[in-house]
């Protein structure tokens, strides 16, 4: 599936993403929670280990992170089938999740800061450059920023929807040079890998992001935060020259092999607004 690319435009693209020094790394729900939907210590922990090694690296390190309202059915005995309830839950589960990461950061003197968005945030100008500016001072501080969407107060028309889509608007609207989309399978592949063992990974994508789109639209039913946003995150980046990668969260030093240009997931390549020929 990727042979269409030309080998040295894929190697060039991992040189890019290892050169990177804005990082945005987005972190699923599924890679920090477990099965009962509680935060998984072992599993934060590694994700704070991988985001130290790009900071000792000197990069900037914007985290996005999923989680809150599976922390939050993990701590009250609650569910989430209405709005207000998956509202509520979102409180219960923010403050917990940002607990262990303040926890999980200390261990290399870090220190973390919460931002909250919605959609207005990101389409209103001037709250959009107070965001920016935000940002901006905590990472000349040597703070790192957790971003995540305020679902509390996020009504129909104010949801973002996915944490895929806001951490592609973020790493647009902040000049990132690289996207990592942290997710529990290894990547893109060509069918669904927990349902299908003979599903292959797709190392790269770009010009032939037609044709993946069309396997990934035959081979999905997940609805949002499905391997489809995040896919369609990636290539949002990717049109604005901006590399981007899919990866396995459990992978041994995912981001450090990222960040030293090795073959990891799926990558991304800039490709300007060019599809299939």
């Amino acid at each position: 599936m990727s042979k269409g690319l030309e080998e040295a435009a894929v190697a060039e693209a991992r040189q890019l993403a290892a050169d990177a020094d804005r990082v945005i790394v987005k972190a699923g729900t599924n890679s920090l929670t477990d099965a009962e939907s509680n935060l998984d210590d072992g599993k934060l922990d590694k994700l704070v280990d991988d985001i130290e090694d790009l900071l000792s690296r000197g990069k900037d390190v914007i985290l996005v992170s999923s989680g809150a309202v599976g922390a939050g059915m993990g701590r009250i005995a609650q569910g989430s089938e209405t709005l207000e309830e998956t509202q509520a839950l979102s409180t219960v589960g923010q403050s917990t999740l940002m607990h262990r990461y303040t926890e999980s950061f200390a261990r290399y003197d870090r220190t973390v800061a919460q931002l909250l968005l919605t959609q207005h945030d990101l389409e209103n100008p001037e709250r959009f450059t107070n965001f920016r500016n935000t940002v901006e001072t905590l990472l000349d501080w040597g703070v790192v920023p957790i971003i995540n969407e305020n679902d509390a107060v996020a009504t129909e028309e104010l949801r973002i929807g996915d944490n895929d889509m806001l951490s592609a608007a973020a790493t647009m609207g902040v000049d990132a040079d690289l996207l990592v989309t942290l997710t529990d399978v290894g990547g893109v592949y060509t069918g669904n890998p927990k349902e299908n063992t003979d599903a292959e990974r797709i190392e790269a994508v770009g010009r032939n992001y037609d044709t993946v789109q069309d396997i990934i639209s035959e081979s999905t039913t997940d609805g949002f935060g499905g391997i489809q946003t995040k896919v369609e995150g990636a290539r949002d980046v990717s049109e604005h020259g901006i590399p981007a990668v899919i990866a396995k969260s459990t992978e041994p030093d995912v981001l450090a092999k990222i960040a030293t240009a090795k073959p990891v997931g799926t990558i991304f390549v800039p490709i300007n607004g060019v599809s299939d020929d």
